[in-house]
C-alpha cells in the first residue's frame, strides 16, 4: 500500500470541549488506484486530506505513506517526506503570476534543491517539458497564468505535482472552478496519470457526477467513512 491511514481521530478546540473532525478513520490505497472521497461541506474530507498530507497531526492512528510511518517523524522530516513522495493538487493552483507554465513546473525541482550545476538544469527543463506534454500543454509553456483558462492552470497544478515523481497524489476538488467539460477532461487526466505513473490518489470531492474515473469511492459523513463501493455503485 502507498498510501495508509489506520483508525485515525482528529479533533479541534470548540469552546470548552472539542469537535471531531474525524472519527476512527481508516483508508488503504494501493499504488495505481485511484480513491474518491466524496461528502458535504464540514463532513471532514479537508481534513482527510490535510492528515493524508502531514500537514496536520491527528490526534491517534497512523499514517503510513510509501511505508514511511510519519508518527516518528520530525517536522522538518515531515516536510522533506512530502517533498520526495507526495504530489498535491490544490483547489486552487496558486500559481506565480510573473512565472510561465514552464517555470512552475521547474520551480519544484528547485525547491528540493536539485537545481545546481548546469547539466541538473538542463535534467530539471527536459522533465519539466516532458510533464508538460503529458498534460496537454506542451504548446503553451512559456504562457503566464493569466494567459490560460481555469483548466489549463489546474493541469499546470497537476504536472507541478508529479514533478518529484511521487507515490502518493492527493487532490483537493480539483474540478470546482470548472465548468463540466473542463471538469471532466481534468479527472480523466487524473485517472490516466494515476495508472501510468502508479501513484496512489485520493480525490476529495463533492462533485458525484463525475467519478467514472474512480477505482473506488467513499462517502464521509460526520467525521467517518462510509463503506466502500465501485466508481458508478
Amino acid at each position: 500500500m502507498s498510501l495508509s491511514l489506520n483508525d485515525i481521530t482528529l479533533t479541534y478546540p470548540d469552546g470548552e470541549g472539542r469537535l471531531t473532525a474525524l472519527d476512527g478513520v481508516g483508508l488503504d490505497v494501493p499504488a495505481g488506484t485511484l480513491t474518491a472521497v466524496v461528502g458535504p461541506s464540514g463532513s471532514g474530507k479537508s481534513s482527510l486530506l490535510a492528515v493524508a498530507a502531514t500537514l496536520v497531526t491527528p490526534d491517534r492512528g497512523r499514517v503510513v505513506v510509501g511505508g514511511t510511518e510519519t508518527g516518528p517523524l520530525s517536522a522538518a522530516e515531515r516536510a522533506e517526506l512530502r517533498r520526495r513522495k507526495m504530489g498535491i493538487v490544490f483547489q486552487q493552483p496558486n500559481l506565480l503570476a510573473s512565472l510561465t507554465a514552464l517555470e512552475q513546473v521547474e520551480l519544484m525541482a528547485r525547491l528540493d534543491g536539485g537545481a545546481g550545476a548546469g547539466t541538473a538544469k538542463v535534467r530539471i527543463r527536459a522533465r519539466s517539458r516532458e510533464l508538460l506534454d503529458t498534460v496537454g500543454l506542451a504548446d503553451l509553456a512559456h504562457r503566464r497564468p493569466h494567459q490560460l483558462s481555469g483548466g489549463q492552470r489546474q493541469r499546470v497544478g497537476i504536472a507541478r505535482a508529479l514533478m518529484n515523481a511521487p507515490a502518493v497524489l492527493l487532490v483537493d476538488e480539483p474540478t470546482s472552478a470548472l465548468d463540466h467539460e473542463r471538469g471532466a477532461a481534468v479527472l480523466e487526466l487524473l485517472g490516466r496519470l494515476t495508472r501510468e505513473w502508479a501513484t496512489a490518489t485520493v480525490l476529495v470531492t463533492h462533485d458525484r457526477a463525475r467519478l467514472g474515473v474512480a477505482d473506488r469511492v467513499v462517502e464521509m459523513t460526520d467525521g467517518r467513512l462510509g463503506a466502500f463501493s465501485a466508481s458508478g455503485a
